[in-house]
């Protein structure tokens, strides 16, 4: 079943049913008394929800034997990408203007910003490079210590949540406990196997 067409054409349409409904709320004039406030929150909602899914896939695609998962990976990172430059571009022109005096200002006021910038700059190579071409171009393992930027991502992601919010902490630190789990687990299987690495030498038979 994942590795149906009609499976990622799925994944693909509910990617983009959060920007349809944001679309559609635009239409309707449902985008609240702020609307710029709003849209600034739901895509940066959207953009952290598809950040720490994208980081879910090989945890999950390993304890739940679904290597096919893997399929799915790139697709929900560019969608992340996607709602982030939307969360970052109407901050930038649609609440600034494109005023880099009032936007400077705010790096020094408001912390929160930078972290948020952190995580969009961090997520722009990782889109860049996410077609085959670019993993042909880098070399395999050259190419995951690049996207192993998505880690870096998740925490800034997090980071730049909390500070934003002001009293109500509990989905930043909801997604905070879900990056957590995942780094974690990431840790654990690369203790794992590197502990199983002189295991196995030692186990090899000796030719004579």
């Amino acid at each position: 079943m994942l590795r149906s067409r009609w499976t990622k054409v799925f994944v693909f349409v509910l990617g983009l049913t959060p920007a349809f409904w944001l679309g559609w709320r635009a239409f309707e004039g449902d985008l609240t008394a702020n609307p710029i406030e709003y849209i600034t929150h739901f895509t940066g909602d959207w953009a952290i929800r598809l950040i720490v899914t994208t980081l879910a896939i090989t945890p999950l695609r390993k304890l739940l034997h679904l290597p096919d998962l893997i399929r799915y990976r790139r697709m929900i990172g560019l969608f992340a990408f996607s709602y982030g430059s939307l969360h970052f571009l109407t901050w930038f022109g649609l609440d600034k203007f494109f005023d880099f005096h009032e936007i400077l200002k705010d790096f020094v006021k408001r912390r929160f910003i930078i972290a948020g910038l952190a995580t969009f700059l961090s997520l722009v190579p990782l889109a860049v490079t996410s077609t085959t071409g670019w993993i042909r171009r880098l070399g395999g393992k050259r190419w995951q210590r690049l996207h192993r930027l998505i880690y870096f991502s998740a925490v800034a992601a997090v980071v730049h949540y909390y500070w934003l919010v002001k009293s109500d902490i509990r989905l930043p630190l909801l997604y905070g406990a879900l990056v957590g789990v995942l780094l974690a687990y990431r840790m654990g299987a690369w203790l794992v196997a590197r502990t199983a690495k002189p295991a196995r030498k030692r186990a090899a038979p000796v030719l004579t």
